[in-house]
């Protein structure tokens, strides 16, 4: 791919600056484009966009804001392989699920285009109460105006689709700093949707180090809500900036799975697998621990590594490719040292556990204990963790023992403990039958714990971003 010099999106045409930074394929380290680097006074230039934007989309009928979101969601389907192939460089993501991660965007927009018709109100009883008789109460959501979104290398399309979605779809305008590895997915939806007829300031697209922005993007008082994907420790330094603005936190995890005796175990191996090691386990709620119950614990373990050996490292737009680059060289180093610490501290190697270039041999450990780091942190790699339990309760403990609570996995066949479980569990989301990686675009998805505040999933987004007005009317009869 020819480099290319990649501008910000400001007020619907690109801004030249006066410095740039280099991004590099993560997997081969090639050089793809000179991104710019945004500065306060851009920060200040978007912020007066999107604030004059915001009565232009507070003004706009409904069916004019679903018209713009379906579009782009059909723009997205033109381009799917172009903007595959964009994910897979930029990101490391294996060029399939490259593709799938764009069928999903492309899903969502088509969500976000349906709920922008189905903001609803409410009628309250007004005479329930004393003194309320000859009176009609009625509710209504507005947009909130200037929305900041913030978000992740690993889902650059997708998780960009939940902030701009659900904000478009209730009228609000955004302003976007994407992760400094992904600006260019981005950068590329800025021009979908402006083609797709988005007035000018309602996406403002600031790329740029995070860190040097982030105080400006909070300081301007006409922000009226942050939505930020990342770590807990930024996530909380941000909810904590905020005031008494709105606020949603998707934020760090180590997804549990439980696998009772009771199930069919050759029937789950594949998708245990698949949860444990997509794009190389970097996704909020990739399968980092598998809490086995002792009469399969064995039969697991054998079944899931050979799965495992099974899956081929390499260059991310091969067809045959599984896993690919980590997203940085210091996250390489990273989990080198924490599964070596763990071996020094008696954990066991059952598979792989090497380092080649930019990837990391997908790991499965056993004989973890839960202070290792590879389990009560956040591996966010291709490292998963095997337990041992001996009754359904010690694997409940297990699992909530734990800082996060994002989604959490039970295998059982029995409905009285599936439900015993959900109610015992820690989390945001309970899947039962299944592996806590699974996730649809529409619903509510979130955490609790240090796994965040609020929650994504389209129709709850626009909730979040959107204000509840009441208004009463009394009768004169």
């Amino acid at each position: 791919m020819t480099h290319l010099t990649k501008h910000l999106w400001i007020n619907g045409q690109w801004k030249e600056t006066k410095a740039y930074y280099e991004l590099h394929a993560p997997y081969d380290q090639k050089l793809i484009a000179k991104v710019a680097k945004a500065t306060p006074s851009h920060v200040k230039e978007a912020m007066d966009g999107a604030h004059t934007a915001a009565s232009i989309m507070r003004a706009m009928p409904a069916f004019e804001r679903a018209g713009i979101l379906a579009k782009v969601a059909l723009l997205l389907q033109d381009r799917r392989e172009e903007l595959a192939k964009l994910c897979a460089t930029e990101a490391g993501k294996p060029i399939r699920a490259a593709r799938a991660e764009i069928d999903r965007t492309v899903t969502t927009y088509q969500f976000a285009a349906e709920e922008a018709k189905r903001i609803y109100g409410e009628t309250i009883p007004m005479d329930a109460a004393p003194g309320g008789s000859n009176r009609l109460g009625m509710t209504w959501r507005e947009p909130l105006g200037i929305v900041v979104a913030i978000t992740p290398f690993n889902f650059p399309f997708n998780l960009v689709a939940h902030k701009l979605g659900p904000a478009f779809a209730a009228g609000n305008t955004v302003v976007l700093k994407p992760a400094n590895q992904t600006p260019l997915s981005a950068l590329a939806i800025a021009e979908l949707f402006h083609e797709a007829g988005l007035p000018a300031g309602a996406l403002q697209v600031l790329t740029g180090s995070g860190r040097e922005l982030s105080d400006e993007l909070l300081r301007d008082e006409r922000v009226r809500k942050v939505t930020f994907t990342g770590s807990p420790e930024v996530g909380k330094a941000i909810k904590a900036k905020a005031g008494l603005r709105k606020v949603t936190l998707e934020l760090g995890s180590n997804s549990a799975l439980i696998v009772e005796p009771d199930t069919n175990i050759p029937n789950l191996i594949e998708r245990c697998v698949e949860g444990a090691f997509s794009y190389a386990g970097q996704v909020c709620i990739s399968l980092q621990r598998i809490y086995v119950h002792e009469q399969v614990y064995e039969a697991f373990c054998e079944l899931f590594i050979t799965q495992t050996a099974k899956l081929r490292v390499g260059n991310p737009l091969e067809e045959q490719t599984d896993i690919s680059a980590m997203i940085h060289a210091d996250e390489l180093e990273r989990i080198e040292a924490w599964v070596q610490e763990a071996v020094a501290q008696g954990a066991r190697i059952g598979y792989g556990g090497q380092r080649d270039g930019s990837t990391w041999e997908p790991t499965v450990l056993l004989n973890v204990t839960p202070d290792m780091n590879v389990s009560c942190k956040e591996t966010f790699a291709p490292v998963v963790s095997i337990v041992k339990y001996r009754d359904l309760d010690e694997a409940i403990a297990l699992t909530n023992n734990s800082a996060f609570g994002l989604n959490i996995g039970i295998y059982t066949n029995n409905i009285d403990r599936a439900f015993y479980a959900a109610r015992a569990l820690e989390a945001g989301a309970v899947i039962i039958n299944d592996i806590p990686t699974f996730r649809l675009d529409h619903m509510p998805y979130g955490g609790v714990k240090d796994s965040g505040y609020g929650r994504e999933g389209v129709k709850y987004a626009v909730e979040e971003m959107t204000e509840l007005k009441f208004v009463s009317i009394r009768l004169n009869t």
